[in-house]
């Protein structure tokens, strides 16, 4: 048995007193981190590895859009929508469904699918995108009012050029020219002289003439 001096015993008593008052507590305070800290870790790799199945899915679209089959596509994409709905691949998956089915004249699922962005996507500029795409298929199928009623919800700066543009081409197409000029007026307003699309609103603007 090992000697001990008056000095060291002491301090070993001490020491027990204060482990058989506070020693419980400080070992459940010691479990805590470990499990917090396990916990945490945890969670970082199960975020990893689903950050990883969303990309690889979306790489799934991406190739299955190659077959220009809506059906493939859509059924690829729904697995991302429905699995991985709080991903950013999701909301871009179903761009690509959506302009599939704009390809394939099936305007209803396109606009399912754009709704969906516009319902779950987390970035704004992928709302913009969606709405701008929706009322394209709205004009297309003569529903003016209501193309025009998604345009005027709130959107970014960067989309008030070709938000203002769409404006103009359904005015045009409802025949209301003097709306129509001034739509493309605010359209050029609102787009850099740099961007290419520029010429191509002051070419609509122009084909408009000076009066109605």
């Amino acid at each position: 048995m090992a000697t001990y001096s008056f000095e060291e015993r002491e301090k070993m008593d001490g020491f027990k007193a204060w482990w058989d008052r506070f020693g419980t507590a400080i070992t459940v305070f010691l479990t805590v981190i470990l499990v917090t800290v396990g916990g945490t870790q945890l969670w970082k790799y199960y975020q990893q590895q689903q950050a990883q199945q969303a990309a690889d899915l979306y790489n799934l679209v991406r190739q299955v859009q190659l077959s220009n089959d809506p059906a493939k596509i859509n059924d690829a994409a729904q697995l991302l929508t429905e699995g991985f709905p709080s991903s950013g691949y999701a909301p871009r998956a179903a761009l690509i469904a959506a302009q599939a089915d704009v390809q394939a004249s099936n305007h209803k699922r396109a606009i399912q699918n754009l709704q969906w962005i516009i319902d779950h996507a987390k970035e704004t500029e992928l709302h913009d995108v969606a709405r701008l795409r929706m009322s394209g298929i709205l004009l297309d199928e003569g529903k003016y009012d209501e193309a025009l009623r998604l345009l005027s919800a709130g959107h970014g700066e960067s989309f008030a050029g070709l938000y203002w543009d769409r404006k103009g081409d359904i005015h045009v197409a409802a025949k209301k020219i003097s709306e129509a000029r001034l739509s493309y007026q605010t359209a050029i307003d609102k787009l850099s002289k740099s961007n290419n699309y520029y010429n191509i609103v002051q070419m609509k603007l122009d084909g408009l003439g000076d009066s109605d």
